[in-house]
Formats: structure tokens, sequence, C-alpha cells
């Protein structure tokens, strides 16, 4: 059950890889987004509209026992965690993930995403949205908030969705500078998430410039 719990899961979160998708812009003004298979949609269809994006005043910072750095090959981040915690291999169920983390014997992941392309903050987070509601159609933004996290202003975001009659829930961070875009998105069945919603959280917290 682990093992297809994570593959399904992984399957939904590559919803979040951002050329599933190409934003543009219609001779009359209109934002729309464009699909691989030669479809599009208005960009307002998305939910992300709906809830304000607050700025949470607070310092996130890494848990003092995240002691082990993973960092990426293809741009200048990393994610510090606790080893004894948390494993991590380069993501083989994703192939646009550049590594995938579990809990230790729990049924609690994530993975990091990376892209060697600037995107505004606004623009990702439609992406994500629009992207996770291709697989999964009820997928909802439950939080949003900027965040200053290890001395770096991001955007946090929760969604929940159903695919294969499963919940799930899922807290990411995303990032995107001159040297290219970053999603840590970790996440678990939605039953579940009251026992992992700290454990994702720590983990996030590790993410940090290099």
């Amino acid at each position: 059950m682990k093992l297809h719990f994570l593959l399904i899961l992984s399957f939904l979160l590559s919803s979040f890889v951002i050329f599933a998708q190409i934003p543009a812009v219609t001779s009359t003004g209109e934002q729309v987004f464009l699909y691989e298979d030669g479809t599009w949609s208005y960009a307002e269809d998305s939910n992300s509209e709906i809830i304000p994006i607050d700025e949470n005043p607070a310092e996130f910072f890494k848990p003092s026992d995240a002691s082990f750095k993973v960092s990426s090959k293809r741009v200048g981040v990393g994610v510090w965690i606790n080893p004894k915690l948390w494993e991590f291999t380069k993501s083989a169920t994703n192939e646009d993930a550049e590594f995938q983390f579990g809990r230790r014997n729990e049924d609690c992941y994530a993975m990091l995403i990376t892209e060697r392309i600037e995107i505004p903050l606004s623009t990702l987070m439609d992406i994500a949205v629009t992207n996770a509601r291709a697989v999964a159609p009820d997928i909802k933004v439950v939080k949003k908030e900027y965040r200053n996290v290890n001395g770096v202003r991001l955007l946090y975001m929760q969604m929940n969705g159903t695919t294969q009659g499963i919940k799930f829930s899922y807290m990411g961070y995303y990032y995107s500078s001159a040297e290219g875009t970053i999603q840590l998105v970790a996440y678990t069945s939605q039953d579940l998430l009251g026992k992992y919603k700290n454990m994702m959280e720590e983990l996030l917290n590790g993410f940090a410039l290099n």
C-alpha cells in the first residue's frame, strides 16, 4: 500500500511541473495557458485569485537538528534535513523532480523540482494550481502567503485535492530568481495531515540558498 500510495502522489505531483503549460496573452489582452496537447484555458479559471496573498510577519528557520544539506546541481539551492528522520534519493518516479524525500517509516513525502528559468511567483502559482487541477479536478488552494525562510522571501501554498478516490494535501514553497525556479512540495493524504503537518513544515523550512 505504501509504494502504491507514493506512486499515486508522485504522479499527481508531476502535474506541478512548469512546462506542462505555457502562459500567454491573446490579441485582446486576456491571459491564457497553452497546453502541450494543443488545448488552452483562461488563466482566471484558477481559484488562486480567490484567496488574497498575505505577508506572514514571522521568520522561519531550518530545524536545529537538520545537519545535512541536500544541494541541487541545477540551481543554487538546497534543503537541510535530519538524515536520521528523512531519507532522500534522486527522483525515479518523476523525471522533472531533482530529489525525492521520504520520512522514515512514515507516509509523508516531498519533492524538490528545479528549472533553470525565472518565472514570476504569481504566474508560477497559477501554473501549479491549473496543472494540479488536470489530474485532481477538485483541487483547492486553502492557504497562501509570502514567507521569509532562512532570509529568503518566497511563496507558501497549501492545496487539497482528490485523485483515484484518495484525498491529498500539499504544502509547498515556491521561489524564483534569475538563476531558476524552485518548487519544494511536501505531501500526504488529508486524513494524515494532522499527524504529519509539523514534520512537513520542518522539511520545508530546510529550504535555503547556497
